[in-house]
């Protein structure tokens, strides 16, 4: 018999469960523990499956996965070496300007279109290279990151294709499972008006980017003119409350989120260039 999964609640560090109950039609949030070390060529589908029976969530119509880009990105070889990378003169000349790592800056700018903005405080050890991403991605580094890669003077990159990611990995877990399921590709970015670090989508399946609620009226029966919230990066942002920096917890299922599956890409949300007004 199907395990049943009860709505709880979670220590936002562990992802242990408690006994409470949140309210009807409330929302459900698992982690899947266990997952290995991702390594280049894995196949993270097969993987995703044998932890999801393992752990005894069964997923059913409806469900979302959310799943940190990293597993992802190893899974598909995007990981590389510093000692391979050989800076050339812009990436130096960047690199002392700000202090960093000049073959770290020359993997961020082949990963970019244009850098936005580069400076280092009096108070950083390394200074700040924001860059526009070859997807459209306009954030720190690029997302060129060396956190959790799980090897020294080592980077990890986005996936090449962050939809097409999602959409193989949707594939082979509906056909396991013979259930319509929602993928989730997040990273970390800043935001330029708030302090602190939250998780955003980079590749969707199904899931909806947006709901347009233009039309639709709110509580107090007033229409709504301009409400359009960003759903994917509302299930991204939730993700985080579980995916722990130290915890190994790269993947949330989701159940109970009102949505209708379509056909979406992340890069519907990035602001249209004529709609930027700080650009």
């Amino acid at each position: 018999m199907e395990p049943v999964l009860e709505p709880t609640r979670h220590d936002a560090r562990s992802g242990l469960a408690d006994d409470a109950v949140t309210p009807q039609g409330g929302v459900d949030l698992r982690v899947l523990a266990g997952l290995p070390d991702i390594r280049p060529d894995d196949d993270l589908a097969a993987i995703l499956i044998e932890a999801l029976g393992r752990q005894g969530l069964t997923p059913r119509d409806g469900d979302i996965l959310v799943i940190a880009h990293k597993v992802v990105s190893k899974a598909e070889g995007r990981v590389i070496a510093l000692a391979d990378v050989t800076p050339g003169d812009e990436a130096r000349e960047l690199a002392e300007r700000i202090d960093k790592d000049p073959r770290k800056v020359e993997a961020i700018l082949r990963e970019s279109t244009r850098v936005v903005r580069a400076v280092k405080r009096p108070d950083q050890r390394e200074g700040t290279l924001i860059a526009e991403h070859r997807l459209g991605f306009i954030c720190a580094n690029a997302a060129v990151d060396e956190s959790n890669v799980g090897a020294a003077d080592t980077i990890i990159l986005l996936p090449e294709d962050p939809d097409l990611s999602a959409r193989r990995l949707g594939e082979r877990l509906e056909a396991a499972f013979g259930v319509r399921l929602g993928i989730v590709i997040t990273d970390t970015f800043g935001r330029p008006w708030r302090m602190g670090l939250v998780n955003v989508a980079i590749g969707l399946s199904r899931v909806p980017a947006r709901v347009d609620l233009v039309g639709e009226r709110d509580a107090f029966g007033r229409e709504l003119s301009v409400t359009m919230p960003a759903l994917a990066d509302e299930l991204a942002a939730a993700s985080g409350l579980l995916m722990g920096k130290r915890d190994k917890t790269p993947v949330v299922l989701f159940r109970g989120v009102d949505w209708q599956p379509c056909d979406s890409s992340a890069s519907e949300l990035i602001r249209p260039q004529q709609e930027d007004l700080f650009r």
